[in-house]
């Protein structure tokens, strides 16, 4: 048996990865091919592994959202789990987060395997991610605070890029995460939106003081994540937040949307708190794990 772990380098190559998460992660949303290939590059590289030819596995390894971290996944198709793929992938995707000058790495499993498998080689849990899910149904228009306004982004693309230095950076600050998230204006315009119309700015005397939006799955039109909910601090606790969410919700419903799913940190008790009198409900939890490199028990 040949496990070969190869860069992905083709369109093929990228349908290929994603097919491998699909396949492990079915609850949630795949980017397109073309969003993947935006991504890529040399301190962000997507992998295959195959064993004698086959498709058994992938990696990605690259800068992680927190700040002074690399970031490192390995998928494994059931069919060849147990059998040396995960830890060959594992291998190739530490030694190359070595060599973009990384000396933490952290990952994020769910299921008992996968922690096991982490802890075998020094991984260690810092902090936990929450999802919660709300199922669609006649959804009521959003009550809208007095003195504000929400709109859009279809309707006011420019406002995008006027969120991420006001509303955007508190949100990363304010997170209740191990370390500040540390986010480009390239990686904000790319990856923290999807469609336009299903994003919504909320405005007070014209300038932005929250963002929510929905980010539609591409292999599901009946699902989409809930994007990031931020409310500039001067105008938090006056219903600004509800009113975005209700506005998510309300297009999820003129849409035919069946679901909505959402991640928040442990310690986000606020968000969490408002996303259950919205409905939401707790799915899963998954764990954030972290390493120094080089890796314990792998080479």
């Amino acid at each position: 048996m040949t496990i070969t772990i190869r860069l992905v380098d083709s369109d093929e190559d990228y349908a290929a990865w994603r097919q491998v998460r699909l396949a492990v992660v079915p609850n949630e949303r795949a980017d397109s091919v073309e969003n993947l290939r935006a991504q890529a590059g040399p301190q962000h590289q997507f992998l295959l592994a195959e064993v004698d030819g086959e498709l058994a596995g992938s990696g990605v390894v690259g800068k992680a959202d927190l700040a002074g971290s690399g970031a490192i996944t390995a998928r494994v198709l059931p069919g060849w789990r147990r059998r040396g793929v995960g830890t060959a992938i594992l291998r190739v995707l530490a030694g190359r987060a070595a060599e973009m000058g990384f000396g933490v790495v952290g990952s994020n499993v769910e299921d008992l395997g996968s922690v096991s498998f982490a802890e075998r080689y020094g991984f260690r849990e810092v902090d936990r991610q929450v999802e919660q899910v709300r199922v669609i149904g006649d959804e009521p228009a959003p009550r809208v605070p007095d003195g504000v306004e929400i709109v859009q982004v279809s309707a006011r693309p420019e406002l995008w890029r006027a969120v991420y230095p006001t509303v955007g950076a508190q949100a990363f600050q304010d997170m209740a995460l191990i370390s500040p998230l540390d986010v480009s204006l390239e990686q904000w315009e790319r990856d923290w939106i999807s469609d336009p119309d299903a994003m919504f700015v909320a405005l007070a005397d014209g300038e932005v003081i929250g963002c929510a939006g929905l980010l539609p799955d591409p292999d599901d039109p009946g699902r989409a994540e809930h994007a990031l909910t931020s409310v500039r601090r001067d105008w938090r606790r006056r219903g600004v937040a509800a009113a975005l969410k209700r506005c998510c919700l309300a297009w999820a419903a003129n849409h035919g949307l069946r679901e909505v799913y959402t991640w928040t940190q442990r310690g986000n008790d606020d968000m969490r708190a408002l996303n259950t009198h919205l409905g939401f409900t707790t799915r899963t939890e998954s764990l954030t794990m972290h390493a120094g490199l080089p890796l314990t028990g792998l080479y």
